[in-house]
């Protein structure tokens, strides 16, 4: 008589076990290794001054990132945030004259929600390419800043105070539209950790046929994300305005493509249902950390641009290496 023995037949795990840390840790990682070559490049880098400096710039990238998770994990793309927070900007210092502070901040966020909804219902009812709508609401939302500015800067005046002292603005040592930037990214990771429509939001973007058939009304939710980037950008565009005293036409030109790199850079993948707050807030705290290298070694500004379009490529073929690593 004989007997076998079961042995396990489970495959080695130890490149899936590395794909899956550096998906987890990657973006940390990354991090950590650039403020440490910063610091070296530069002393200046960590000091407070600088530090401060840092999160205070990228602070608007940072709201408008958020919505911009949202809007990848449903497998859509949103070109339009630059231009939507430039209409925030120029709306701003625009409605500050007429308008106390408060209603014209919520005047101008019920814009960009607006904007977001147009490209909400295109999108998500219509079915018609994001790619496309975007651009068409990134061209469209630019043209009335321009009309709204007559294509010229909109000092803010004594009635714009109260804006430029929250740009300027510091509570507990810390920068006040940072902040507002960190309290962005707690409110969205909190929603999509905990709530509802955080999880059928990265439903949609794994399998949105199975959404469907559940019963659940896709093209609202998908409408909903539009309608949350619209918002946050315009929001980014009033820290714009405060920050620097004036509302402009010219504010978020390219913009769209720093959101995009620091979500991708975060994890987040293109093809939806995958992504984080936390992660994406690494991520755009590595793009402010490169660019504040950048400006330390004197890389001229074109450079710079080409430079972050290479960012987005390397952050896309990471995102395929560790995808490979974690199938094999």
């Amino acid at each position: 008589m004989t007997t076998t023995t079961a042995g396990t037949t489970d495959k080695p795990r130890s490149r899936t076990d590395i794909g899956e840390l550096f998906h987890r840790y990657g973006t940390f990682c990354i991090f950590v290794l650039l403020i440490v070559g910063a610091h070296l490049l530069s002393p200046a880098f960590l000091t407070e001054r600088n530090i401060m400096n840092v999160l205070r710039q990228i602070s608007g990238t940072g709201i408008m990132a958020v919505g911009m998770l949202l809007v990848i994990l449903t497998r859509g793309i949103d070109l339009s945030v630059g231009s939507v927070s430039a209409l925030g900007s120029v709306l701003s210092a625009y409605l500050v004259a007429s308008w106390s502070p408060e209603a014209s901040t919520a005047l101008v966020v019920l814009a960009g929600a607006g904007c977001g909804l147009v490209t909400g219902i295109l999108v998500a009812y219509l079915r018609l390419p994001a790619f496309v709508m975007t651009l068409a609401m990134m061209t469209a939302a630019r043209g009335l800043s321009l009309i709204i500015s007559n294509g010229q800067p909109i000092l803010l005046g004594d009635s714009g105070q109260a804006f430029t002292d929250f740009g300027a603005g510091f509570l507990f040592g810390v920068p006040q539209p940072v902040l507002l930037m960190f309290a962005v990214f707690i409110v969205g990771g909190v929603v999509l950790g905990f709530t509802k429509f955080g999880r059928i939001v990265r439903a949609i973007g794994s399998n949105e046929e199975a959404v469907r058939l559940s019963g659940i009304a896709v093209p609202r939710y998908v409408c909903a994300v539009y309608v949350i980037s619209g918002a946050l950008a315009a929001l980014a565009g009033i820290i714009s305005t405060a920050r620097a005293g004036v509302g402009s036409a010219q504010v978020g030109v390219g913009a769209e493509l720093a959101v995009i790199a620091a979500v991708v850079i975060g994890g987040a993948s293109l093809m939806g249902g995958r992504g984080g707050a936390v992660n994406t807030l690494l991520g755009a705290m590595v793009m402010g950390v490169i660019g504040n290298i950048m400006n330390l070694a004197n890389v001229p500004g074109y450079h710079q641009q080409v430079l972050m379009g290479a960012i987005i490529v390397v952050a896309v073929l990471l995102q395929h290496g560790t995808r490979w690593l974690r199938r094999n």
